[in-house]
């Protein structure tokens, strides 16, 4: 078949599948950057969490031994990140005031801001959510999460998102690798569940948020031994049905980036961006990597 024709016919038969309503191609990620994080203060390190303002401007940053970190952000023209100004950190607390160990009871990994500035942590080990008016405040403490399939000692509350006041939290493990994740919702001290997102073997989960467009993205994680991470991004709605309309964003490869486990999601002007962090798990052999990927319908 002539090539002119064939194109002709390739467009008439696009034309005809939209008047149908054929679905419209999944989004898509297109990376941005990557920026090295570095600093020599000793708690430095093993980030878990992430949180970044309306304009990409400012962070909160949490390790996994219960030190949180904040500052600006110093961004070229194209908005690629150049600098991570530290302006203050902080040891997490226990409802007594007492500096959170490492470990058991200090096991940091959500993170999570609230509209109020409210700041939500969610602990694995000693399984549970603490809110802090501050960061050098003491926790708020409250009930227990109810254990679930697959949560243990480091395997617990990983992925950790609030929307209009509610907290969306997702264990790292369901139990089995064709079991789905439970969504544990908590307010009003109160926890409930929102549903179950499928999961792929593998795959675990690590990070989570909602994006200005009310889509609900989770970053998930592949360890392959000498071969190193892999990670993947998927968003989904939230219904009260459950989780619908699921797309797969981003896959990567093994040792394309360092152990990403925080996530951010929010709005640079240009489109929706996504900002993760890698948890070097404090050894000279990794780095803290912040890789940002902007979103494409």
């Amino acid at each position: 078949m002539p090539i002119r024709r064939r194109r002709a016919l390739g467009a008439v038969a696009a034309l005809f599948l939209i008047a149908a309503g054929a679905p419209a191609p999944a989004a898509s990620l297109e990376y941005v950057g990557t920026f090295v994080w570095r600093d020599g203060d000793d708690s430095f390190g093993g980030f878990s969490g992430i949180e970044i303002s309306p304009d990409g401007s400012a962070f909160h940053a949490l390790t996994d031994r219960a030190h949180l970190y904040w500052g600006s952000i110093d961004r070229d023209s194209q908005g690629l990140i150049r600098a991570m100004n530290i302006a203050g950190r902080a040891h997490l607390k226990d409802s007594k005031g007492a500096p959170l160990p490492p470990g058991y009871t200090g096991d940091s990994e959500g993170l999570a801001i609230g509209e109020d500035g409210a700041i939500w942590v969610s602990f694995e080990g000693l399984d549970r959510v603490a809110r802090y008016d501050h960061p050098d405040a003491r926790a708020t403490a409250f009930d227990p999460p109810p254990k679930m399939p697959g949560m243990r000692i480091n395997s617990g509350l990983e992925a950790l998102a609030i929307r209009d006041g509610t907290i969306y939290a997702v264990p790292e493990r369901s139990g089995a690798e064709d079991r789905p994740f439970p969504i544990l919702t908590f307010r009003d001290n109160a926890w409930g569940q929102a549903g179950e997102i499928r999961r792929d073997p593998r795959w675990l989960a690590v990070g989570a948020d909602f994006g200005p467009d009310g889509w609900f993205y989770l970053l998930e994680r592949d360890f392959q031994g000498i071969l190193g991470f892999a990670s993947r991004v998927r968003r989904m709605q939230l219904t009260e049905d459950g989780p619908v309309n699921e797309e797969i964003l981003l896959t990567t490869r093994p040792l394309q980036y360092d152990n990403l486990e925080g996530l951010a999601v929010w709005h640079d002007g240009q489109g929706i961006r996504l900002t993760m962090i890698s948890d070097d798990n404090f050894l000279f052999v990794q780095r803290t990597e912040l890789v940002e990927y902007r979103l494409r319908d």
